[in-house]
C-alpha cells in the first residue's frame, strides 16, 4: 500500500519551519529584482525587510512561476519511491501554474503508470493557500486516505475566505495595475481598497475605505459576516502581511473581541517575494473557513 505526499507552491507564504513541521514539500516561484532572479526560497536568502525595503527604494520586481520542468523534476523522486502526490497549485485566477502543473503530471503519468499525481487548483493565494495545506495536513495525520484528502481539497477550497486591503498603491501603480491618476487619488484620500478572491480565484474590489484604520475594521467586520459559525468559530485563521506587522497585529486583536476562541491565536505572516511583487509594501490579508465563494 502506497504513501502520499502534500505538495505545494511557494506562493502558499507561509515560513519555511511550518512545511517541514507539516512535511509538505515545497517548490519554488521565482522573482527578479533589479535584473537579479532570485528563488522565491520562504525568505531564506533575503529578508522580508530587506524585500520591501527594496521595493519600497523604487526597486522593481517581476515574477515567473513554475515551470513544467521543475514540476516534473520536483516530484519524480516521489513517485520513484512509490508515493503518490497531492499538489494543490496557486488559483489558476492570479497565475499560469495550474497548467504547467497539470502537463507536468500528464507526462509523468506515462513514465510512472502506477502512480498518480492529482493536481487542485487552490483558488486561493498566500496564507489563504497555506491554510488550505494546514488543513489537509491534519487529514493526512489524521489517517485520511489520498482519495479523500483530494475530494476534501475540492469540496472545500472554496470556503476558504480571502480578504485584503492595499494601503501602499505604488507598487500596483508601477505594475500597470492601477493608473497613476488613480493612485495619486486614492493616495491624496487616504482610501484603502478592500478586496477579496472570487470563485474563480481572482482579485475583485469590493469597496473603497477612507483611512487604514477604518480597512483594518472593515477586515474584520467581513469576517463576522461570513465566518463559519460567527463568534463561535474555532477553525483555523490566518493572516499575512507586507512590511505592516502592527496593522496585521491590529486585525488579529480586533479578531480575538469578537471570537474568543481565535483571542491569541491568529497565525500573522510575512506575504512572500512572488505575490509582494505585486501588492507592494502594506497590504494586510486575513484567511478563515466560512460561506463558499459564489462570486
Amino acid at each position: 500500500m502506497s504513501t502520499y505526499v502534500l505538495t505545494c507552491e511557494s506562493t502558499a507564504d507561509y515560513p519555511k519551519s511550518f512545511f517541514d513541521a507539516r512535511d509538505i514539500r515545497v517548490v519554488y516561484f521565482h522573482y527578479e529584482l533589479d535584473g537579479v532572479v532570485h528563488e522565491d526560497d520562504l525568505y531564506q536568502s533575503v529578508s522580508p525587510e530587506e524585500f520591501f525595503g527594496a521595493l519600497k527604494a523604487g526597486s522593481m520586481s517581476k515574477t515567473s512561476q513554475v515551470s513544467v520542468g521543475e514540476y516534473t523534476e520536483f516530484w519524480e523522486p516521489e513517485l520513484e519511491a512509490g508515493h503518490d502526490v497531492l499538489h494543490l497549485t496557486l488559483s489558476s485566477g492570479i497565475s499560469g501554474t495550474y497548467n504547467s502543473a497539470v502537463i507536468a503530471a500528464q507526462g509523468l503519468k506515462e513514465k510512472y503508470p502506477e502512480r498518480t499525481v492529482r493536481v487542485v487548483d487552490s483558488l486561493a493565494a498566500s496564507s489563504g493557500y497555506g491554510l488550505l495545506m494546514d488543513y489537509l495536513a491534519d487529514l493526512r495525520d489524521g489517517g485520511a486516505s489520498f482519495e479523500e484528502a483530494c475530494a476534501w481539497a475540492e469540496d472545500n477550497k472554496l470556503n476558504m475566505n480571502h480578504w485584503f486591503f492595499v494601503s501602499d498603491l505604488d507598487c500596483l501603480k508601477r505594475g500597470g495595475r492601477v493608473s497613476a491618476t488613480s493612485a495619486l487619488i486614492a493616495t491624496a484620500l487616504k482610501i484603502c481598497p478592500v478586496m477579496n478572491v472570487d470563485h474563480e480565484g481572482k482579485l475583485i474590489p469590493r469597496e473603497k475605505i477612507r483611512t487604514k484604520k477604518k480597512a483594518i475594521v472593515e477586515l474584520v467586520n467581513r469576517m463576522m459576516e461570513h465566518v463559519d459559525g460567527g463568534a463561535d468559530y474555532t477553525g483555523k485563521c490566518s493572516i499575512s502581511q507586507s512590511a505592516c506587522r502592527e496593522d496585521a497585529e491590529e486585525v488579529a486583536r480586533l479578531i480575538g473581541e469578537r471570537i474568543p476562541a481565535l483571542k491569541g491565536k491568529v497565525v500573522i505572516n510575512d506575504i512572500g517575494t512572488v505575490i509582494g511583487s505585486h501588492t507592494g509594501p502594506g497590504t494586510v490579508a486575513l484567511f478563515f473557513m466560512g460561506d463558499k465563494r459564489v462570486d
